[in-house]
């Protein structure tokens, strides 16, 4: 299947901004998680080859195609939901949130949706959810990359600021390091609560 195969099939039924949403942090100990929605030219002309899932690309790769999405989308705009906020109404409707405040902050207002995954969002306009939508879907895809770099450079600010965790080696994952770490010292200001009550013992860094 094309890869623009849903974007140009709603545009065919007169929707004329279809944006693909997709999201990066949901399973990490610390650190936000990340949406993205993006809006692309359909045109083959301005088409940028290479685009799939970010999971499936070097750090290098992502970070050229992230820029020349930035450079060619239509519109794009990144919504983060912070770690307080995931511990408060859980990491599925943080999820949501930032989607819905992704899409809703284009400057190009989105007429139709594409959404990663099996997720339904609270938005005004129709959407589809697509399984493995970030590797078969081009603006889906493109909003992975986007918000996974846009991620992974906050997670290395991060890792100035909080240096005993690795954060610039695991973004926040929970890797032996990591939980190490955390059982060491206590955790951060951006680690999740909910997700550490395994092996942490109550202490908190100041």
């Amino acid at each position: 299947m094309d890869q623009l195969t849903y974007e140009r099939q709603y545009f065919s039924m007169g929707y004329t901004a279809v944006a693909g949403v997709d999201e990066v942090g949901r399973g990490p100990l610390a650190g936000p998680v990340v949406c993205a929605a993006v809006i692309m030219p359909l045109g083959e002309e301005q088409r940028i080859p290479g685009i799939d899932d970010s999971k499936k690309l070097s750090a290098k790769k992502r970070e050229e195609l992230s820029l020349r999405i930035r450079e060619r989308a239509r519109a794009f705009s990144i919504a983060e939901v912070d770690e307080e906020t995931i511990d408060r109404i859980n990491i599925l409707q943080a999820t949501r949130l930032g989607m819905k405040r992704a899409i809703e902050s284009l400057k190009l207002p989105a007429d139709f949706v594409l959404t990663d995954g099996n997720m339904t969002l609270d938005i005004a306009v129709p959407q589809k959810s697509i399984v493995k939508g970030d590797a078969l879907v081009y603006s889906i895809g493109a909003a992975s990359i986007v918000a996974k770099v846009y991620r992974d450079t906050l997670m290395q600010r991060y890792a100035e600021e909080f240096p005993a965790y690795g954060f610039e080696k695991n973004v926040g994952y929970g890797t032996k390091q990591h939980i190490e770490a955390i059982k060491e010292v206590g955790i951060c200001r951006i680690h999740r609560r909910t997700f550490i009550q395994k092996f942490w013992d109550g202490r908190e860094r100041t």
